[in-house]
């Protein structure tokens, strides 16, 4: 066993003092950026999406960016642009808000095809091109995307190839009632965001994610893990299975989560709870097997049945 770093818990109980009553959701969120990961918040308005993505952006002493997507931003608004200095007589980049550590980018799929595309660079590579120029941006360097369901009006759904690029996709839901009560009572002038003090610095981010990738992996999992992957290309059930970046976020994820549950080491456990958010926004369910549900519903029920397919190594 190994004791959880100290302030990784006060990071987390700071968290959960704002978005009450979703532990589990916390919980996941911590894994994905422990993870080195993207997080992709999707679920109906106002259920807490965007404050989840700035009390863990305000949690952490390091430079932060929202971004409101809306469908007429342009690319250059969020990378940036060479513009002229007439005082040198020649152009000179001026970075964009993309260039900080934690980018909210919310609400994403408000925003045109082309405009989503600009991210994808930033979010795959840590770097972006202006002008066949490359530009570091700062480490670490993390995307919190918020989304309604794609079924709502003025909404362009992600493409595949970038929601491949988020490691996993969290879902809200509504709090129950005693905790829907606490969030009135607990109203005052100034939000419980802005109330947030930074608990970690971002070198000790970056400490925590290199003590993630040393989590022992025994190879029986490794074998699991990638049964589980090859249940999804070969289902009937699905059009669209895993690839290997998928199996690669599965497999630091699981070591992030066992990390933060206090342990060296990965268990069955930690990979079969991660299956589904980590896959579901992976997967295309087949149309003759559609039930009516909303389609990350289906990829979610879809996933439940292969894993119940797959032997749990003893």
């Amino acid at each position: 066993m190994i004791s959880t770093a100290p302030k990784l818990e006060q990071l987390q109980s700071t968290i959960e003092s704002v978005i009450r009553g979703k532990p589990e959701v916390v919980e996941l969120a911590l894994v994905g950026v422990l993870a080195g990961g993207h997080l992709l918040i999707e679920d109906v308005p106002g259920v807490g999406k965007t404050t989840l993505a700035q009390a863990l952006a305000r949690s952490v002493d390091c430079t932060f960016q929202r971004i409101q997507f809306t469908s007429d931003l342009l690319p250059s608004d969020i990378v940036g642009l060479e513009v002229f200095n007439q005082q040198l007589g020649s152009f000179q980049f001026k970075p964009g808000p993309i260039f900080a550590n934690v980018i909210l980018a919310d609400e994403i799929n408000r925003t045109t095809p082309k405009t989503q595309s600009a991210l994808l660079e930033a979010m795959a590579e840590g770097h972006i091109t202006v002008e066949q120029e490359t530009y570091q941006l700062p480490r670490p360097f993390i995307v919190l995307a918020t989304q309604n369901p794609v079924e709502h009006h003025g909404t362009y759904p992600l493409p595949e190839s970038q929601l491949d690029r988020f490691l996993m996709r969290l879902r809200m839901g509504y709090p129950e009632a005693e905790d829907e009560k606490d969030i009135l009572r607990r109203q005052s002038l100034n939000s419980a965001v802005d109330q947030i003090k930074p608990v970690m610095h971002s070198d000790e981010v970056m400490d925590l994610q290199q003590e993630v990738r040393r989590v022992a992996v025994e190879d029986s999992l490794i074998d699991y893990l990638i049964r589980i992957v090859r249940a999804t290309r070969e289902s009937e059930i699905l059009d669209l299975g895993v690839s290997p970046r998928g199996s690669l976020a599965l497999y630091h994820g699981a070591q992030s989560l066992a990390y933060v549950s206090g342990r060296d080491f990965v268990i069955p456990d930690d990979i079969k709870r991660l299956v589904v958010p980590v896959f579901a926004h992976r997967v295309v369910v087949n149309s003759r097997f559609s039930t009516g549900l909303r389609r990350s519903e289906e990829a979610e029920a879809a996933l439940q049945e292969i894993l119940k397919t797959v032997s749990v190594p003893l």
